[in-house]
């Protein structure tokens, strides 16, 4: 015998599902213009741009020297990793150490924004949601689930018989928290901080980066792959391959000619 299907009251629907994606997605909006506020003004020094503009300049000579002619291609390369006044090579032998985040107050300080504006609201929020709405039943997901999922889905609902697709109001709220990337994309654009997972994962890749890059490495990788790196003779094999296609164009003109007579 199955179990009775459980109703809810349309009431539910305007009173508790509704105030919470809107209060959600207004406090998203709110996070978004607070970081902008609170954001520090980034310095970077003019040996940084100058290391990554040649990084950049080695990297596209790699990708795209072969769309240039052969001669063309090795005096770029000479002028990059040239023994004596190379630029890559200049940058390989220089002397440094990936900088540790953790000297630099300001970065300190941006992080420990970041943190602010991600883990108090959603306490705050997620803890008056839970004592406003406790007990709720929002809504049900479209597909049935295991018996492992309601502490995730049913948080502060303790019913052993309630099946595993329905939503509490608790994590209806963080469903909303991580569902509403399209939203605010759609209304502030791609790179917004109302995304609480995105600003997460920002802050901890930024903090890796920081601790892993090393100027001086970077450098020498550069200066092994243009080493090795050989132009393909894209240009010089154009009239040849050009050729090879002419006769495949004429006979598809032939056959659609053919097909209007």
């Amino acid at each position: 015998m199955s179990e009775p299907e459980l109703l809810l009251d349309s009431s539910i629907r305007v009173w508790v599902v509704l105030p919470i994606v809107f209060i959600t997605f207004v406090f998203g909006i709110i996070r978004h213009y607070l970081s902008l506020l609170m954001a520090s003004e980034k310095t970077v020094s003019l040996d940084q741009i100058k290391d990554s503009q040649a990084i950049m300049r080695c990297r596209n000579l790699r990708e795209n020297g072969s769309f240039i002619p052969e001669a063309s291609f090795h005096m770029r390369k000479q002028y990059l990793i040239n023994d004596e006044d190379g630029i890559i090579t200049k940058g390989k032998e220089k002397a440094g150490a990936p900088k540790n985040p953790m000297s630099d107050p300001t970065m300190m300080t941006d992080m420990l924004k970041g943190n602010v504006l991600n883990v108090l609201p959603m306490i705050v929020i997620g803890g008056w949601i839970q004592w406003t709405f406790s007990g709720f039943v929002t809504t049900k997901v479209p597909f049935p689930l295991t018996i492992r999922f309601k502490p995730m889905l049913q948080r502060g609902i303790e019913l052993e018989a309630l099946d595993a697709s329905w939503v509490s109001s608790a994590s209806w709220y963080f469903l909303n928290v991580f569902g509403l990337r399209s939203m605010y994309s759609l209304v502030l654009g791609e790179n917004n901080a109302a995304d609480q997972t995105k600003m997460m994962q920002d802050q901890m890749s930024g903090a890796a980066l920081s601790m892993q890059q090393d100027p001086q490495k970077v450098f020498k990788t550069e200066w092994e792959a243009l080493q090795v790196s050989h132009p393909q003779k894209y240009m010089s094999s154009a009239p040849e391959r050009m050729c090879a296609t002419q006769p495949l164009v004429r006979s598809q003109n032939a056959e659609t000619i053919g097909m209007k007579a």
